[in-house]
């Protein structure tokens, strides 16, 4: 071994060995060791960091290596914009990309413009995203992938979905990881039709809703309310693992199907697939909808004593809802004191929306002064305490709670509604006049208004310019 380690070749081909057998020790003592080290060495050697998660590792190393004048080839710029998407550390990606701009032509090498894309909306900064993608002569279906599934992980689904349009006109042929991250977006914005557009797709090239694009199927139907067309999606799946099973629970969970959705837990137990944190996530929501107390308690037990997962703060607050909505406020009070993780402001907002139900002023001024200490500027605990206040006769405390609110010039967060009309989403929000049809909208609403003032429903019209 003590010879292999001046042939440079066989060193670094030993270090992948490592790298690949996850022994991140063995690779930097062999690295350490090397007394001839080329461009190879180091790129394994960040390439081992950042299988390893040790993202921070990796730009050090980079880092000493640029100190060192090595040039970098494109394939090490992938390796390292990996591990800045992973860090969302956007200064030091913005760096790199200076260094790609002075050394390398990042136009002639897509593989480094889709890593760059992909690093760019990991950390949130869409706008460069297009520019880099609008410089791109060559864009390979990676690219369109990077940008839809970069928007959609950014919560900007439209954007995706207008992305996927794009691709449609101009781009490849789209793959599965396509389809995935358009049903993702289908699913978050309602869209159905779209959806059921890449379900016949799929149909026409003979592509099988398994694995990852048949769970964002699955999941699509479910959140477009076809809970019907999930199951037959979930029937029909060859192989399905706990991400299936579990997309199929929160769905059921999200109807107010809790009876079926412990039946699918119960068969995928019985099928060997065990259960995650989310499995009881969608299991403690069906018996909350439902008001099921002694099941949401079972299946809580469950998940602590017989798979030995621990809850998250969204399991407290699953069950302080269940427990506050069925009017055991006291036992929703204990549970937030025996966490054993800090409760947030989801946990202590639960159990303020418990009072509100019940009634209870004085544990709810309590709760709010946490969630004040916790999330201040949260506009929705200030309306649930004065919606509390009110309904407890309290009109000073109310009023008090409101001059508060305007005096840290807080509004209430407006409603949002989303329409799909021909496989477009139009999207409406209180006061909004930015529609383009805007006046025929309106003119509608009020004919509508007329109609129903005139069967005395409506004491006067609330459509106004």
């Amino acid at each position: 071994i003590g010879l292999v380690r001046f042939n440079v070749y066989v060193c670094n081909t030993l270090m992948r060995l490592y790298s690949v057998c996850g022994s991140i020790d063995a690779v930097q003592k062999l690295f350490g060791e090397c007394p001839h080290r080329d461009l190879v060495s180091w790129t394994t050697l960040i390439q081992a960091f950042t299988k390893a998660g040790l993202y921070r590792k990796a730009v050090g190393a980079f880092m000493e290596m640029c100190d060192l004048k090595l040039r970098v080839d494109g394939r090490t710029l992938v390796v390292v914009l990996s591990a800045f998407s992973n860090l969302g550390d956007l200064n030091l990606g913005r760096k790199v990309h200076a260094y790609i701009h002075h050394y390398i032509d990042v136009n002639a090498d897509v593989f480094v413009g889709n890593a760059l894309l992909d690093m760019y909306l990991k950390c949130d900064d869409s706008n460069s995203a297009y520019k880099v993608f609008d410089e791109m002569p060559v864009r390979n279906v990676v690219t369109w992938n990077a940008m839809i599934s970069g928007l959609a992980y950014q919560g900007r689904y439209k954007e995706a979905l207008d992305m996927f349009r794009r691709m449609q006109r101009t781009g490849p042929k789209p793959d599965e990881v396509t389809l995935v991250g358009v049903l993702n977006s289908c699913a978050n914005l309602g869209v159905l039709e779209l959806g059921k557009w890449v379900h016949a797709y799929m149909r026409r090239n003979h592509i099988l809703a398994d694995k990852f694009v048949g769970n964002a199927l699955l999941d699509m139907y479910a959140k477009c309310g076809r809970i019907d067309e999930a199951f037959r999606v979930f029937e029909s799946m060859k192989r399905r693992d706990v991400y299936s099973y579990t997309a199929m629970i929160v769905g059921l969970a999200l109807h107010g199907e809790a009876n079926w959705a412990f039946q699918v837990f119960s068969r995928m137990l019985r099928e060997g697939v065990e259960p995650n944190e989310v499995t009881f996530l969608g299991l403690l929501m069906a018996c909350s909808h439902s008001g099921l107390v002694s099941d949401g308690k079972k299946y809580f037990f469950d998940m602590l004593n017989t798979y030995k997962l621990r809850p998250q703060a969204e399991h407290y607050g699953c069950m302080i809802d269940l427990l506050g909505r069925a009017g055991l406020v006291k036992e929703a009070e204990e549970i937030i004191h025996s966490m054993e993780i800090r409760p947030d402001a989801f946990a202590w907002g639960a159990l303020l929306g418990a009072c509100r139900i019940h009634g209870n002023v004085n544990l709810g001024e309590s709760v709010m002064q946490k969630l004040m200490n916790l999330d201040p500027g949260e506009d929705g605990n200030y309306i649930l305490m004065t919606n509390l206040y009110s309904s407890a006769h309290r009109w000073k405390d109310a009023l008090k709670l409101r001059k508060k609110m305007k005096s840290k010039k807080m509004r209430k967060t407006p409603g949002c509604s989303l329409i799909e009309v021909d496989g477009v989403v139009h999207e409406f929000r209180k006061g909004d006049k930015s529609h383009p049809k805007n006046r025929v909208i309106y003119s509608v609403l009020e004919g509508i208004a007329c109609h129903l003032k005139s069967y005395g429903t409506v004491e006067h019209s609330t459509f106004s310019w």
